[in-house]
């Protein structure tokens, strides 16, 4: 990618997503959609599948989607309240139980970047709730959560740090995270689980894709800041 006066920039903004980029914990939420939906057994495995297929999508969105969507019912405010805690209830132990991504723990303590960020679709206060029970919050600038949109947020630290786009990487492990990077127009790079090795081949706009953070601890070595 090249910046507006046609070279291309040397990455000294790490964006990270957070689940499944920063700590295990994917299957973690995965577990709990499908608990929370234990009361409709018959379509559970379609939300199951729904909120696989769109990991870095906001739960609260999720919920909107499978109540109108999936289950076809109306959603109150009253239940969207439950599902919203009961979900925190049963997610916010696992994951800050969860292991680190491979090489995370090792690139959070070097210096390959002059700032790191996270932005996630978990809501703000927990993921800052959680980001401070692993002892991580000095590891980043800032984090950002819902109910700010991924391109909204990936703008502010544009505005913040006054790094170019061609200055800046997303690092996701969705399709989604790539659509936000696209969106704000910065570049990305790929986390693809051993799960789904091909998560982001011939993806238009992918920098590079790696199965773990040594991945990316490599990729930046090649590009220092």
């Amino acid at each position: 990618m090249l910046d507006r006066r046609g070279v291309r920039g040397i990455i000294c903004v790490v964006i990270l997503d957070f689940d499944g980029v920063v700590l295990e914990s994917v299957d973690v939420k995965t577990r709990a959609f499908r608990e929370l939906f234990s009361f409709c057994p018959d379509r559970v495995d379609e939300i199951v599948d729904y909120h696989r297929r769109n990991t870095g999508v906001s739960r609260f969105d999720k919920f909107r989607h499978i109540y109108r969507e999936i289950l076809k019912e109306p959603l109150s405010d009253e239940q969207f309240r439950w599902l919203s805690n009961r979900y925190a209830g049963l997610v916010v132990d696992g994951v800050i139980a969860s292991p680190f991504v491979p090489g995370a723990e090792e690139f959070l303590s070097g210096k390959q970047a002059k700032a790191v960020f996270v932005v996630s679709a978990s809501p703000q206060e927990e993921l800052e709730y959680i980001v401070r029970r692993r002892g991580l919050t000095s590891r980043f600038r800032k984090v950002y959560g819902a109910p700010m949109r991924k391109p909204d947020a990936i703008r502010e630290i544009l505005a913040i740090t006054r790094s170019l786009p061609t200055e800046t990487l997303f690092v996701g492990d969705a399709l989604n995270d790539l659509a936000a990077a696209r969106e704000a127009g910065v570049r990305f790079a790929g986390r693809q689980p051993p799960d789904d090795p091909g998560r982001f081949t011939g993806e238009p706009g992918v920098d590079a894709a790696f199965p773990d953070l040594h991945g990316l601890a490599r990729f930046l070595e090649r590009e220092p800041c």
